[in-house]
């Protein structure tokens, strides 16, 4: 991962998203996935510039089938927004740094 998205499972999923105090977005992803891996550096890019502002981690559909079925994944990369342990909205495939960004302001309002 990198010093600015975190990476967590099925375990951890409540604690770091449910719970947390700040707005978050999920990557929703898998290795095998080639739209996911060119995701990887544009989530990396807005988690830094948001950085205090909103959470970025990633959950790996492979490992995490649980979450990934709770929330009804079916195309990856689907990233979800959620604050104050609501989901309020996604977006599915590869979208770019600023279209990520917008809908960062779109949801959050930062």
């Amino acid at each position: 991962m990198s010093d600015y998205v975190m990476e967590i499972g099925d375990a951890n999923f409540a604690d770091e998203v449910l719970k947390s105090t700040v707005p978050v977005v999920v990557d929703f992803w898998a290795a095998w996935c080639g739209p996911c891996r060119m995701m990887a550096p544009v989530l990396d890019e807005v988690a830094r510039e948001f950085e205090g502002k909103v959470k970025v981690v990633k959950v790996n559909v492979d490992k995490n089938r649980t979450t990934a079925g709770n929330y009804k994944i079916m195309s990856i990369p689907t990233l979800m927004f959620f604050k104050g342990g609501q989901s309020l909205g996604n977006q599915v495939g590869f979208v770019s740094k600023e279209q990520l960004q917008k809908k960062i302001q779109e949801y959050f309002g930062v």
